[in-house]
């Protein structure tokens, strides 16, 4: 039975007058940029496809990073840092890789400017002897550091991870989900077997994994991307997929095992303990502040965005309600005294991140700011809190009341220092049962046919996704699919891990099919 995202994805009431001047049920793209702007996330910054990512945007990156850092570190990798620019010659070392940047690379030709008739141009006489792509990715650069670094088996593996930016020149750019310049982690290993290669490409595929799901709040689908959809240059891509709220897949992370193909490329050989010359066997692996558009899409609402408190820069924010009077300074005395004190808990094995508010705006001003920032929880403090030992909890979790009214909670002060952990926790799992529910609800595996394929993501702006039999037909077979699938605007997302076994017919090829793979469209 086909299942469908449900017609309406607002959290609130009808008669609720939201935050967002649009909704995502009016113009999901319009909301997304819109939530971008009113959380204060990021800007456009005078070069089409770069973006100017704002503290609190790029304060959540910082989460993201710390977390997914400490998980890189743990098993065994080291960060370390390489060039921006690499020589056009390293890529041409490895046609295949070469092939799928072309069109994005960005190409230093030129060291210096001159003035001429009254503009800047580069001057003829500080023409670079090879050009200078900027970095698209690292494998060429890092493999040919390899190459220096291992000559013995005893040199294996080299676990490496470097935090960068990268720029590939995108055409149709959408910040976080597709921007000429974003910053991410690569980590690139060298193994002295296949086997070891491919242990450390699905270890890393799990560590996404658990990253997106535990500190994104995230719920993904890891499995191995087709033929079709593999890293230029890879044996084998895998990736996590996630679904946004208009059922769209967003590819979230992504592991490859890369076999020789680079180690050959830029000479990467070692000693085995036999004396023999052997290539080694390398990955690699990335994320990127993709995850922040990802998050925005998966936890955002008619009101802004829900940041889940483990990335989230600040977890609770105190508003005091200040009015120009004598009883300002007690007011801001006493939200310091529980910043103090929620400061002082750990949650997520974490110290608790509070913050006062203390600037001259009104405070529902102020509140509604960190309701559209997603702060996940805000609380306010007037003269009659103070007066009473209380204050007044809002969860962005969850906004409104039945009746449609905003949900603040009068909690006695000592209460709230006791259970703000416990709160935060239930924030975290919250926004994880929405989309994980959602994800659920939202994929179909009955569809046995390209009619029922189609009339499926015809039959709604929302589908969600199939998970379909298919042969894994390659070549011209191959080629084929990727065609139809176009035609649809569809793409072939992963083949699950934790897929049921095929037992049927391919619902491309009408042959005998050999696993599941996810259909969707995407981002």
């Amino acid at each position: 039975m086909a299942r469908h995202l449900p017609q309406s994805i607002s959290q609130g009431q009808p008669s609720v007058k939201h935050a967002l001047s649009v909704t995502r049920e009016q113009d999901f793209a319009a909301w997304y940029q819109t939530v971008i702007a009113e959380a204060d996330m990021a800007e456009e910054s005078g070069v089409r496809g770069c973006m100017v990512i704002r503290p609190w945007g790029y304060g959540i990156w910082e989460r993201m990073q710390k977390l997914l850092d400490e998980q890189i570190k743990a098993t065994g990798h080291e960060n370390c840092y390489f060039p921006l620019f690499i020589p056009l010659s390293y890529f041409e070392k490895e046609a295949e890789h070469v092939d799928g940047f072309a069109k994005e690379m960005a190409v230093v030709t030129h060291h210096r400017l001159i003035q001429q008739d009254g503009k800047l141009v580069p001057d003829p006489e500080a023409k670079l002897e090879e050009p200078l792509v900027v970095r698209p990715t690292s494998e060429t650069v890092i493999g040919a550091a390899f190459s220096r670094w291992v000559q013995s088996w005893r040199d294996l593996p080299v676990l490496i991870n470097q935090w960068a930016n990268v720029v590939r020149w995108e055409m149709r750019t959408r910040m976080f989900l597709r921007t000429a310049e974003f910053l991410w982690q690569e980590g690139h290993t060298a193994h002295a077997t296949v086997d070891e290669a491919m242990d450390e490409t699905l270890k890393m595929l799990e560590v996404y994994r658990v990253f997106a799901e535990d500190c994104v709040a995230m719920p993904v689908v890891a499995g191995e991307k087709p033929e079709n959809e593999r890293f230029p240059g890879a044996v084998a891509t895998y990736s996590i997929e996630a679904m946004m709220q208009d059922g769209k897949a967003l590819q979230a992370g992504t592991s490859h095992f890369l076999g020789t193909t680079f180690s050959q490329a830029q000479n990467i050989k070692f000693q085995n303990a036999e004396g023999q010359q052997e290539l080694a066997q390398t990955t690699s692996w990335g994320v990127s502040t993709r995850m922040i558009g990802g998050l925005i899409m998966t936890h955002g609402d008619d009101d802004g965005l829900r940041v889940p408190p483990r990335v989230a820069p600040y977890q609770i924010v105190l508003v005091p309600m200040l009015r120009d009077t004598d009883e300002d300074a007690a007011i801001v005395e006493y939200c310091a005294d529980l910043v103090h004190r929620l400061n002082q808990l750990d949650a997520f094995r974490e110290p608790v991140r509070a913050l006062l508010d203390k600037r001259p705006a009104k405070a529902a001003t102020k509140r509604w700011g960190w309701v559209k920032k997603g702060a996940p929880i805000v609380i306010e403090v007037g003269s009659r809190d103070v007066a009473g030992g209380n204050v007044s909890v809002i969860r962005r979790d969850r906004l409104y009341r039945a009746d449609g009214k905003l949900d603040s909670q009068i909690v006695a002060k000592d209460d709230l220092v006791e259970n703000a952990v416990a709160m935060l926790e239930e924030v975290q799992a919250a926004l994880f049962a929405d989309a994980k529910a959602r994800l659920n609800g939202a994929i179909d595996d009955s569809i046995t046919d390209l009619d029922a394929l189609k009339a499926y993501f015809g039959a709604s702006k929302k589908p969600g996704w199939a998970l379909v039999q298919w042969a894994k037909p390659t070549g011209a077979d191959l080629e084929k699919v990727v065609q139809w699938l176009k035609g649809e605007k569809l793409t072939l997302r992963n083949v699950p891990s934790d897929a049921a076994p095929a037992d049927g017919g391919c619902i491309f090829t009408g042959g005998a099919a050999v696993e599941r793979v996810l259909v969707g469209r995407s981002y």
